[in-house]
């Protein structure tokens, strides 16, 4: 996932262009969807005699989602605003969902390419959500997180709600956090409320850690301290510690007052996690003060790891104290 993420560059929206995609070795054949793409890709891939790609452009939404800077080519950083699907079909099933910017340039290995016109984005939605109840459900969410306008907003909601299966909730809420801005901020503050399952909320946790929404932080401190499960709270607090410092106050708190000591041991590590000016010294406070002493431990050990001459300091002051 993460290496997806670093190849996205930024791009514009703009309007759906006309052109044949950019592809090497390839059998290309283009054909009109304006009778609907359910019923013309159903029938195409119910007719291929061996494996096969099809393919269209749709309008992507606007921000870093430039696919292909993993490539020798160089990278675009005006792009077309549009993101292609790939589908590879053989034996008349799809086996492969692969998602790219218009820009890119790809090689078919030498099978056909049937590349399909005048694709409606409300069509591509509702035959890529076909896909999300199986095993090709990553690159279905994915490629609907990556459609422009509120309509995928509206598929999205729908797979995180409570009757969908656990893995379908997860992948879904990272792609609200990384792609959907307000209104994925939204749905994940909603599932941090309602989801029954803590592995869900964990999730919903680091996706709101990758939003870049200014509210997000927000809910990741109300996590820190409201959620039922101790492993959720901890979670938020690790997640807030990584994001350099942003809400140090939920961390103390958590320190002093979650009655869960690996919640606390938690916190402890997110102190690690910032700046050195700002966390060294409350790692020196709480290692001298909480009265928990498994806290106090573990304070010692980020210390240790710290290699800060003002842990060296509380180190020399506390073995002083304790010579005879």
């Amino acid at each position: 996932m993460s290496a997806f993420l670093c190849c996205l560059s930024l791009f514009s929206l703009l309007p759906l262009a006309a052109q044949q995609p950019r592809v090497a070795n390839a059998k290309l054949e283009t054909r009109s969807a304006s009778a609907g793409l359910e019923k013309e890709f159903r029938a195409l891939a119910g007719s291929l005699e061996g494996p096969a790609w099809i393919g269209y452009a749709v309008p992507a939404i606007a921000g870093r989602h430039q696919m292909c800077c993993c490539s020798a080519q160089p990278v675009k950083l005006e792009s077309s605003g549009d993101l292609t699907v790939l589908f590879r079909v053989q034996q008349k099933s799809v086996g492969t969902i692969r998602i790219l910017s218009r820009d890119c340039e790809f090689d078919a290995g030498g099978l056909p390419l049937h590349w399909l016109t005048e694709v409606r984005p409300a069509e591509s939605l509702a035959l890529l959500s076909s896909f999300v109840n199986d095993r090709l459900a990553d690159s279905a969410i994915t490629a609907i997180a990556l459609h422009a306008g509120p309509a995928a907003d509206q598929v999205l909601e729908r797979f995180v709600a409570a009757g969908q299966p656990e893995a379908i909730r997860k992948k879904t809420a990272f792609w609200l956090g990384a792609a959907r801005g307000k209104r994925g901020y939204e749905l994940l503050r909603q599932m941090l409320r309602d989801d029954p399952s803590e592995r869900v909320r964990d999730k919903v946790v680091f996706a709101l850690s990758v939003s870049k929404e200014p509210e997000a932080l927000d809910a990741m401190l109300q996590a820190a301290r409201n959620d039922k499960s101790s492993h959720v709270r901890g979670q938020a607090l690790f997640w807030l510690g990584q994001k350099a410092g942003q809400k140090a106050a939920a961390i103390q708190d958590a320190i002093e007052n979650d009655p869960d000591t690996d919640v606390k041991k938690r916190a402890v590590f997110a102190l690690s996690q910032l700046r050195k000016d700002e966390g060294v010294p409350l790692l020196i406070q709480v290692a001298r003060s909480n009265r928990n002493p498994a806290v106090r431990k573990q304070a010692i050990f980020w210390l240790g790891q710290s290699k800060d001459l003002r842990a060296l300091d509380f180190f020399e002051e506390i073995l002083l104290r304790r010579k005879p």
